[in-house]
Protein backbone atom coordinates (compact mmCIF):
# COMPACT_ATOMS: atom_id res chain seq x y z
CA UNK A 1 0.00 0.00 0.00
CA UNK A 2 1.46 3.50 -1.21
CA UNK A 3 0.29 6.13 1.31
CA UNK A 4 0.03 9.43 -0.28
CA UNK A 5 0.92 12.20 2.23
CA UNK A 6 1.08 15.73 2.34
CA UNK A 7 3.29 17.74 4.18
CA UNK A 8 1.93 21.29 6.32
CA UNK A 9 4.04 22.97 8.44
CA UNK A 10 5.08 27.18 8.17
CA UNK A 11 8.95 26.73 9.15
CA UNK A 12 10.85 25.65 6.48
CA UNK A 13 13.45 23.54 8.00
CA UNK A 14 10.54 21.61 9.40
CA UNK A 15 8.99 20.95 6.10
CA UNK A 16 12.26 19.86 5.08
CA UNK A 17 13.32 17.41 8.33
CA UNK A 18 9.85 15.85 7.59
CA UNK A 19 10.50 15.40 3.81
CA UNK A 20 13.77 13.84 4.43
CA UNK A 21 12.21 11.23 6.96
CA UNK A 22 9.79 10.39 4.85
CA UNK A 23 11.79 9.38 1.88
CA UNK A 24 13.44 6.67 3.42
CA UNK A 25 9.87 5.10 3.64
CA UNK A 26 9.13 2.77 0.94
CA UNK A 27 5.19 3.10 1.38
CA UNK A 28 5.22 7.07 1.69
CA UNK A 29 4.65 9.29 -1.55
CA UNK A 30 4.95 12.78 -0.53
CA UNK A 31 1.97 14.24 -3.19
CA UNK A 32 3.00 17.89 -1.72
CA UNK A 33 4.14 20.79 0.84
CA UNK A 34 2.38 23.81 2.34
CA UNK A 35 3.37 26.46 4.85
CA UNK A 36 -0.03 27.99 5.02
CA UNK A 37 -3.01 26.79 6.00
CA UNK A 38 -5.18 28.44 3.16
CA UNK A 39 -2.72 26.03 0.61
CA UNK A 40 -3.40 23.16 2.97
CA UNK A 41 -6.85 23.85 2.99
CA UNK A 42 -7.03 23.82 -1.12
CA UNK A 43 -4.19 21.29 -1.09
CA UNK A 44 -6.41 18.69 0.84
CA UNK A 45 -9.43 19.24 -1.13
CA UNK A 46 -7.24 19.18 -4.86
CA UNK A 47 -5.13 16.07 -3.72
CA UNK A 48 -7.01 14.18 -1.19
CA UNK A 49 -4.22 12.75 0.35
CA UNK A 50 -4.39 9.51 2.63
CA UNK A 51 -1.61 11.16 5.13
CA UNK A 52 -1.27 14.63 6.52
CA UNK A 53 1.30 16.05 8.80
CA UNK A 54 -0.28 19.15 10.02
CA UNK A 55 1.02 22.04 11.91
CA UNK A 56 -1.05 23.18 15.05
CA UNK A 57 0.34 26.30 15.97
CA UNK A 58 0.82 28.23 12.42
CA UNK A 59 0.33 32.17 11.63
CA UNK A 60 -3.13 32.94 10.46
CA UNK A 61 -5.25 30.10 9.93
CA UNK A 62 -3.41 27.13 12.15
CA UNK A 63 -3.90 23.02 12.04
CA UNK A 64 -7.24 23.24 14.05
CA UNK A 65 -8.62 25.80 11.15
CA UNK A 66 -7.85 23.60 8.62
CA UNK A 67 -9.49 20.64 9.89
CA UNK A 68 -12.59 23.18 10.04
CA UNK A 69 -12.76 24.42 6.64
CA UNK A 70 -11.96 20.83 5.00
CA UNK A 71 -14.17 18.93 8.13
CA UNK A 72 -13.81 16.26 9.62
CA UNK A 73 -15.96 13.97 7.68
CA UNK A 74 -13.24 14.51 4.37
CA UNK A 75 -10.49 15.21 6.64
CA UNK A 76 -7.93 12.53 6.09
CA UNK A 77 -5.78 10.83 9.11
CA UNK A 78 -3.63 13.17 10.69
CA UNK A 79 -0.36 13.10 12.42
CA UNK A 80 -0.18 16.34 14.24
CA UNK A 81 3.28 18.64 14.27
CA UNK A 82 3.36 20.22 17.34
CA UNK A 83 5.75 22.60 19.96
CA UNK A 84 3.14 21.81 23.01
CA UNK A 85 4.12 20.30 25.53
CA UNK A 86 3.73 17.01 27.16
CA UNK A 87 0.61 17.47 29.86
CA UNK A 88 -1.17 19.29 26.97
CA UNK A 89 -1.01 16.40 24.18
CA UNK A 90 -1.99 14.28 26.87
CA UNK A 91 -5.50 14.77 25.30
CA UNK A 92 -3.99 13.35 22.17
CA UNK A 93 -2.57 10.15 24.20
CA UNK A 94 -6.20 9.45 25.76
CA UNK A 95 -8.24 10.13 22.29
CA UNK A 96 -5.75 7.57 20.77
CA UNK A 97 -4.67 10.62 17.91
CA UNK A 98 -0.81 10.79 16.78
CA UNK A 99 1.69 13.47 17.04
CA UNK A 100 5.08 14.31 17.13
CA UNK A 101 6.95 17.03 19.03
CA UNK A 102 9.49 19.76 17.60
CA UNK A 103 12.44 18.37 17.62
CA UNK A 104 11.15 15.47 16.22
CA UNK A 105 12.43 12.05 17.49
CA UNK A 106 13.39 9.72 15.48
CA UNK A 107 11.64 6.91 17.59
CA UNK A 108 8.90 8.71 18.08
CA UNK A 109 8.69 9.52 14.57
CA UNK A 110 8.36 5.67 13.82
CA UNK A 111 5.56 5.55 16.07
CA UNK A 112 3.52 8.10 14.46
CA UNK A 113 4.00 6.29 11.29
CA UNK A 114 2.77 3.19 12.73
CA UNK A 115 -0.38 4.30 14.06
CA UNK A 116 -1.18 6.44 11.03
CA UNK A 117 -0.26 2.30 9.03
CA UNK A 118 -2.73 0.61 10.95
CA UNK A 119 -5.37 3.69 10.80
CA UNK A 120 -5.45 3.56 6.93
CA UNK A 121 -6.09 -0.38 7.27
CA UNK A 122 -9.29 0.12 9.73
CA UNK A 123 -10.73 2.93 7.93
CA UNK A 124 -14.25 1.66 10.21
CA UNK A 125 -12.20 3.53 13.18
CA UNK A 126 -14.41 6.44 14.62
CA UNK A 127 -10.88 8.24 13.56
CA UNK A 128 -13.04 11.73 12.90
CA UNK A 129 -14.66 11.32 16.51
CA UNK A 130 -11.18 10.81 18.15
CA UNK A 131 -9.77 13.91 16.66
CA UNK A 132 -12.89 16.02 17.55
CA UNK A 133 -12.81 14.73 21.37
CA UNK A 134 -9.16 15.50 21.78
CA UNK A 135 -9.42 18.61 20.27
CA UNK A 136 -12.43 19.42 22.33
CA UNK A 137 -10.40 18.56 25.50
CA UNK A 138 -7.45 20.75 24.73
CA UNK A 139 -10.39 23.73 24.12
CA UNK A 140 -9.10 23.67 20.84
CA UNK A 141 -12.05 22.99 19.32
CA UNK A 142 -11.98 23.44 15.04
CA UNK A 143 -13.23 27.24 14.82
CA UNK A 144 -16.88 28.11 13.43
CA UNK A 145 -16.71 30.62 10.28
CA UNK A 146 -19.05 33.36 9.78
CA UNK A 147 -22.10 32.59 8.39
CA UNK A 148 -23.92 35.84 8.72
CA UNK A 149 -22.53 40.02 9.79
CA UNK A 150 -24.31 42.53 11.84
CA UNK A 151 -23.99 45.72 9.81
CA UNK A 152 -25.27 48.65 11.85
CA UNK A 153 -26.97 51.75 10.73
CA UNK A 154 -29.09 54.18 12.05
CA UNK A 155 -30.77 52.94 15.06
CA UNK A 156 -30.70 49.08 12.70
CA UNK A 157 -28.69 45.72 12.79
CA UNK A 158 -29.28 44.65 9.39
CA UNK A 159 -28.12 40.88 8.73
CA UNK A 160 -26.07 39.95 6.12
CA UNK A 161 -25.48 36.19 4.83
CA UNK A 162 -22.13 35.46 4.38
CA UNK A 163 -22.70 33.00 0.86
CA UNK A 164 -24.11 36.41 -0.98
CA UNK A 165 -21.23 38.42 -0.56
CA UNK A 166 -19.08 39.17 -3.79
CA UNK A 167 -16.34 40.81 -2.39
CA UNK A 168 -14.95 42.97 0.63
CA UNK A 169 -13.00 46.38 -0.24
CA UNK A 170 -10.91 48.34 2.70
CA UNK A 171 -12.07 51.24 3.50
CA UNK A 172 -9.96 53.05 6.00
CA UNK A 173 -11.20 51.59 9.65
CA UNK A 174 -13.98 50.08 7.92
CA UNK A 175 -14.82 47.10 5.11
CA UNK A 176 -16.76 47.83 2.71
CA UNK A 177 -19.50 44.91 1.88
CA UNK A 178 -20.86 44.38 -1.83
CA UNK A 179 -23.77 42.37 -2.83
CA UNK A 180 -24.50 43.00 -6.45
CA UNK A 181 -25.44 46.92 -6.45
CA UNK A 182 -25.68 47.23 -2.92
CA UNK A 183 -22.71 48.69 -0.49
CA UNK A 184 -22.79 48.43 3.54
CA UNK A 185 -19.87 49.92 5.65
CA UNK A 186 -18.61 47.52 8.37
CA UNK A 187 -16.59 48.63 11.11
CA UNK A 188 -14.21 46.23 11.04
CA UNK A 189 -10.50 45.66 9.35
CA UNK A 190 -10.10 43.68 6.66
CA UNK A 191 -7.84 41.69 8.75
CA UNK A 192 -10.11 40.60 11.26
CA UNK A 193 -12.56 40.06 8.82
CA UNK A 194 -10.50 37.95 7.31
CA UNK A 195 -9.97 35.89 9.79
CA UNK A 196 -13.66 35.09 10.77
CA UNK A 197 -14.48 34.32 6.60
CA UNK A 198 -13.99 30.45 5.63
CA UNK A 199 -10.71 30.75 3.83
CA UNK A 200 -12.34 27.49 1.19
CA UNK A 201 -14.70 30.23 0.43
CA UNK A 202 -12.97 34.01 0.20
CA UNK A 203 -9.55 34.70 -0.76
CA UNK A 204 -7.72 37.89 0.23
CA UNK A 205 -6.09 39.31 -3.25
CA UNK A 206 -4.72 42.06 -2.26
CA UNK A 207 -4.10 44.26 0.87
CA UNK A 208 -7.51 46.18 -0.13
CA UNK A 209 -9.97 42.88 -1.27
CA UNK A 210 -11.63 39.89 -0.65
CA UNK A 211 -13.61 37.90 -3.17
CA UNK A 212 -16.02 35.64 -2.75
CA UNK A 213 -14.65 32.07 -5.18
CA UNK A 214 -17.87 31.22 -6.06
CA UNK A 215 -18.38 34.68 -7.92
CA UNK A 216 -15.24 34.76 -9.66
CA UNK A 217 -15.96 34.46 -13.23
CA UNK A 218 -12.25 35.17 -15.37
CA UNK A 219 -8.59 36.03 -14.25
CA UNK A 220 -7.10 38.31 -16.40
CA UNK A 221 -2.75 38.18 -15.93
CA UNK A 222 -0.95 41.74 -16.28
CA UNK A 223 2.53 42.12 -17.70
CA UNK A 224 3.93 43.34 -13.60
CA UNK A 225 2.36 39.85 -12.49
CA UNK A 226 -0.49 41.82 -11.03
CA UNK A 227 -3.94 40.22 -12.29
CA UNK A 228 -7.61 41.76 -12.26
CA UNK A 229 -10.54 39.20 -11.01
CA UNK A 230 -14.07 39.73 -13.04
CA UNK A 231 -16.71 38.71 -11.00
CA UNK A 232 -20.13 37.15 -12.32
CA UNK A 233 -22.28 40.60 -11.82
CA UNK A 234 -19.64 42.55 -13.81
CA UNK A 235 -17.22 44.21 -11.32
CA UNK A 236 -13.69 43.94 -11.61
CA UNK A 237 -11.37 43.64 -8.60
CA UNK A 238 -7.19 44.78 -8.89
CA UNK A 239 -5.43 41.58 -7.32
CA UNK A 240 -1.71 41.71 -6.27
CA UNK A 241 0.28 38.87 -7.13
CA UNK A 242 1.69 38.15 -3.91
CA UNK A 243 -1.89 36.75 -3.20
CA UNK A 244 -2.10 34.99 -6.62
CA UNK A 245 -0.81 31.53 -5.69
CA UNK A 246 -3.35 31.25 -2.98
CA UNK A 247 -5.93 32.31 -5.02
CA UNK A 248 -5.11 29.56 -7.83
CA UNK A 249 -5.09 27.02 -5.48
CA UNK A 250 -9.12 27.81 -4.41
CA UNK A 251 -9.89 28.38 -7.90
CA UNK A 252 -8.75 24.87 -9.13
Amino acid sequence: MTIRTLLVDDETVALRGLHQRLLRETDITIVGQCEDGASAIAAINELQPDLVFLDIQMPGLGGFDVIAAVGLEQMPPVIFVTAFDQFALRAFDVHAIDYVLKPIDGARFQQALSWARQTLQQPGERLKERIAAALDDLGLAPRRWARRLAIKSVGRVVLIEVRDIDRIEAAGNYAEICIGAKRHLLRETLASLEGRLDPAGFARISRAAIVNIERVRELQTMFSGDFVVLLKDGSQVAGSRRYRETLDRLLN
